[in-house]
């Protein structure tokens, strides 16, 4: 009978084998089908019973946490996840329709109670991850990504811009990466400066509708590039007097392309099994 329990119990830990390989290695029913000599339908009945036991993540309590949280959207819902940056360690997620500042407050709150001390949160700056860290912890820095405000102001100004304004803050955002030391950060502020000074009436320029008498302004994505900047500035910086604190969110972008592309190869699953397979996704990299 003890043979009988230990047989099954390898055999079971086998199976599960296969389930982590569908889910964390990109490997397709044929595949699996073929190394694991089981058919198609044993798998998928195994792999849908492990799905809807999808597993929680646990908090791992640590000093000086630096956070990185980011959102990624997929068709039904969002997934919020809050990652160590240091161990690349998913301490919290959580499944909503947007980013709502309700929520992240809860979340970021939730983190505190549970033993998790909180050095730096590092972000995208949505206006409700931003307001969250403000109300539940005023006392954390607040790293904007640099990689994010680039990219942004990158679109805005365009690749090759017209006007010699243009072309001064596009050549200013493309060396805002290369800021490493506080004399550069001093000195890229202080380019910026001059450049507002040199093109401030260029960006009041107005376009009027003659019929309606409405104006707005004639560059306004130039302007939106200078002044996203302009309000970011405060919480750009953070990392130059903490080696500690990332100044951009692209380890856990690059984890959400990771994870996209392993769905991609699973688009039959339902959007509950599509929750439970980023749960699990989650789960396991945890591990790692």
């Amino acid at each position: 009978m003890l043979y009988n329990r230990q047989n099954k119990s390898v055999k079971n830990n086998n199976r599960f084998i296969w389930f982590k390989k569908w889910v964390l290695e990109r490997q397709t029913y044929k595949t699996l089908t073929r190394d694991s000599g089981l058919s198609k339908d044993t798998l998928q009945r195994l792999f849908y019973a492990y799905l809807n036991k999808a597993p929680t993540v646990s908090i791992l309590k640590r000093e000086k946490v630096h956070l990185r949280v980011d959102a990624t959207y997929f068709k039904r819902f969002c997934v919020i996840c809050y990652q160590d940056n240091d161990l690349g360690y998913t301490q919290l997620f959580r499944f909503s329709d947007g980013e709502h500042y309700e929520e992240i407050k809860e979340d970021l709150t939730n983190l505190i109670n549970l033993g998790l001390d909180i050095e730096s949160v590092t972000s995208d700056g949505h206006k409700s991850i931003l307001k969250a860290i403000n109300k539940a912890l005023p006392e954390v820095i607040a790293q904007r990504c640099l990689v994010h405000i680039q990219r942004m102001c990158l679109i805005w100004i365009t690749r090759y811009p017209q006007h010699i304004a243009g072309i001064e803050l596009r050549s200013l955002v493309l060396h805002l990466l290369k800021i490493k030391t506080n004399n550069d950060k001093l000195f890229w502020i202080n380019e910026l400066t001059n450049w507002h000074k040199r093109h401030k009436k260029y960006l009041q320029e107005l376009t009027i509708n003659e019929l309606t008498g409405r104006t707005w302004y004639k560059h306004k994505l130039l302007r939106r590039a200078y002044f996203t900047i302009k309000r970011a500035l405060p919480n750009m910086f953070h990392y130059l007097n903490n080696s500690y604190v990332p100044h951009t969110t692209n380890g856990i972008e690059g984890f959400w392309g990771h994870l996209k592309n392993h769905l991609d190869l699973h688009r039959g699953l339902t959007p509950q099994n599509r929750i439970n397979f980023i749960k699990w996704y989650l789960y396991f990299n945890n591990l790692k």
